[in-house]
């Protein structure tokens, strides 16, 4: 990572294969680091590594290993101690100044180990991740298959036709039912195909109180109303012959109250299941839950009985899902920021550690993602996620800064009309106005403490079922610009089923709106179905998105321009809303002369001096490609 500066060509290092010669090492194995260094730069009279193994520094000194394209490389070798093992690069000038370079960018002076470049020597996730489109469904509200006629309401259940609209009050706003289930999902798996997703993220599937089934009665079977364990098989099956991969959606924090887990020990002292939860009273009547809510009794995580039955038992939750017949490739842990949290205990680390164990045995190439929506830095270290679902790295900056003027009305599950735009539940008086540079320094300052490989596997999604969608707020063109940003910046792009129709909603509960299937060749819907189905093609056609390195070319408030690059591709993006009209420095981009369009509406040049000049009217999104980066190697 680089300073976020406009007009300036600075020295840079990422976790890609340019620069890391392993980026799965074991612990004791000496791992290859490489810098890129602009000509002219300096000069410099040395490079070295700094590393803290058991947090005392260690030195190696780098070699210049020869010049291209414009620009001088270095490379040091760095001995891995520790599982998380950081290291930066230090720049000594010839006339004595001292530079620091971290993730977080080029310093003048000491930086903070917890922005370390990291080397992790724990095991790599799964090398398909790098390579996902991940689409997500909110299986009451994607589709309803005929058989769904033949399941029984449930008791907790209110009764919607499929052109109904949602209601957002209590009790409809968890009850209002649809009735959309698995075989529904699998009769419109041609859709994922066209539009080109590969991973597909239900949210929990298990039998529940509710129409957005986070409140288990079970984890040990798939909820009747959905099709049972015959369909989730049959759903796979079927994803896997068309090569998409299927995640499911676990709570690790809670169950239900319903659950049987819960109902054994609710008012029995000494059941067999009343160590799995937080019982305050002798009489097993009161007990800690999901921020109060008494619907969602929290799991205790110093329970050994919870977690051989859950985790690390043969036939424990967990591993079931994964195993034949059913096969799931992994699981999403809802709440994952909180479980194993209560007051002064912390067993986090102990839970997502248990977590990747039980996956390794099972299925070493299914994935582990944790939800935690806000800073998920102290979690993300390689030795549990394998990435997050979080916001302040992409969603929230991104909606702040291609935020419209107006404001769309919303409900409240109290009944309550808020007139102000929902902004991720944060009461600052709705959307935050942000410029690109606010965007790139909320990248920067979010995922400077991640290491490289495990900010590859965050998702970054533009909205989910619990948050507004973001076209209900976009300003009028950028909706295309978010989009393309989503599928381009480092992480796994996230499509919440019915965006890629339009749909709109102004909070977490507006946004579950069924699916509009048949409207797909509409005026208002084509359009943007054939701008979801070019901007996932772009990312799945070039594999430099999935796992290339990144440098920011130039940033100022109303543009982002960034390469991603490897040794056999890079591809050039522009984001603008107010427009470009962008000269960059000749040799910050070698390649320039050689570049293909990929995307959007916007113009390239290459002025005489080797600068390279980029303008368009925004808002806008454009991506080209470039030939790869050339890096020398030594004595050849």
């Amino acid at each position: 990572m680089t300073d976020v500066l406009p007009h300036r060509t600075l020295p840079h290092h990422d976790g890609s294969p340019l620069y890391v010669s392993d980026s799965a090492p074991e612990l004791g194995d000496v791992v290859v680091v490489r810098l890129r260094v602009p000509e002219g730069y300096g000069p410099l009279a040395a490079v070295r590594t700094r590393s803290n193994p058991d947090h005392e520094p260690e030195w190696t000194t780098g070699t210049p290993i020869g010049s291209a394209d414009g620009w001088d490389w270095w490379e040091a070798t760095v001995t891995v101690r520790n599982r998380r093992h950081g290291y930066r690069f230090v720049l000594q000038h010839r006339d004595g100044t001292v530079e620091w370079l971290n993730q977080s960018g080029l310093h003048r002076g000491e930086t903070l180990d917890a922005e370390d470049f990291a080397l992790v020597a724990h095991p790599a996730p799964p090398a398909w991740l790098n390579d996902s489109v991940m689409y997500q469904v909110f299986p009451d509200r994607f589709a309803r298959s005929a058989q769904a006629d033949e399941y029984p309401t449930p008791d907790w259940a209110i009764p919607a036709k499929w052109d109904d609209p949602v209601d957002p009050v209590m009790p409809g706003r968890s009850q209002q039912f649809y009735g959309g289930d698995l075989p529904g999902v699998i009769e419109h798996l041609d859709h994922l195909v066209e539009l080109g997703v590969n991973l597909l993220y239900l949210t929990p599937i298990f039998p529940a109180g509710s129409n957005h089934r986070y409140d288990a009665s079970s984890f040990d079977r798939i909820d009747p109303l959905l099709g049972g364990e015959e369909a989730y098989i049959r759903l796979i099956e079927e994803a896997h012959a068309r090569g998409i991969r299927v995640i499911g959606d676990l709570t690790s924090n809670h169950s239900g109250d319903r659950h049987e887990w819960f109902q054994q020990a609710l008012g029995h002292p000494g059941a067999q299941t009343e160590s799995y939860y937080y019982f305050t009273d002798d009489e097993n009547t009161e007990y800690e839950s999901w921020l109060g809510t008494p619907t969602l009794p929290k799991f205790d995580w110093s329970s050994e009985a919870l977690r051989e039955r859950f985790i690390t038992g043969e036939d424990s939750i967990v591993a079931k899902w994964l195993k034949p017949p059913f096969n799931a490739d992994g699981w999403r842990i809802d709440v994952a920021n909180m479980t194993g949290r209560l007051g002064d205990v912390d067993l986090n680390a102990e839970v997502r550690s248990l977590l990747r164990e039980t996956m390794l045995r099972i299925n070493p190439d299914a994935v582990l993602l944790g939800e935690s929506t806000n800073d998920a830095i102290s979690d993300l270290q390689g030795d549990g996620w394998h990435g997050a679902m979080t916001y302040p790295s992409f969603t929230r900056p991104v909606w702040g800064w291609l935020r419209g003027d107006g404001s769309e009305p919303w409900t409240t599950a109290e009944g309550d009309v808020r007139t102000e735009p929902w902004f991720f539940g944060q009461p600052i008086g709705g959307i935050p106005r942000y410029t690109a540079e606010d965007v790139a320094s909320a990248i920067t300052r979010f995922t400077a403490g991640i290491p490289w490989r495990v900010r590859l596997g965050n998702m970054q999604p533009l909205d989910i079922h619990d948050t507004g969608r973001f076209a209900t707020n976009a300003a009028p063109g950028t909706v295309p610009v978010a989009v393309g940003l989503s599928m381009t910046l480092p992480g796994v792009p996230v499509v919440f089923a019915g965006d890629e129709f339009g749909q709109v909603g102004a909070d977490g509960e507006a946004s579950r709106t069924p699916m509009p299937w048949g409207s797909e060749t509409d005026a208002a819907v084509a359009p943007v179905l054939e701008l979801y189905r070019a901007l996932v093609r772009l990312r799945r056609e070039h594999p430099v998105l999935g796992d290339g390195g990144m440098r920011w070319l130039h940033v100022d408030e109303d543009t982002l321009i960034f390469v991603r690059e490897s040794a056999t591709e890079s591809v050039l993006v522009l984001a603008t809303r107010g427009g470009a009209d962008v000269t960059i420095p000749g040799g910050a981009l070698a390649g320039a002369a050689h570049t293909t369009p990929l995307y959007g509406d916007a113009t390239l040049a290459v002025a005489t001096d080797g600068s390279l000049v980029l303008a368009a009217d925004g808002p806008a999104f454009a991506a080209w490609s470039l030939p790869g980066v050339t890096v020398p190697r030594e004595n050849a």
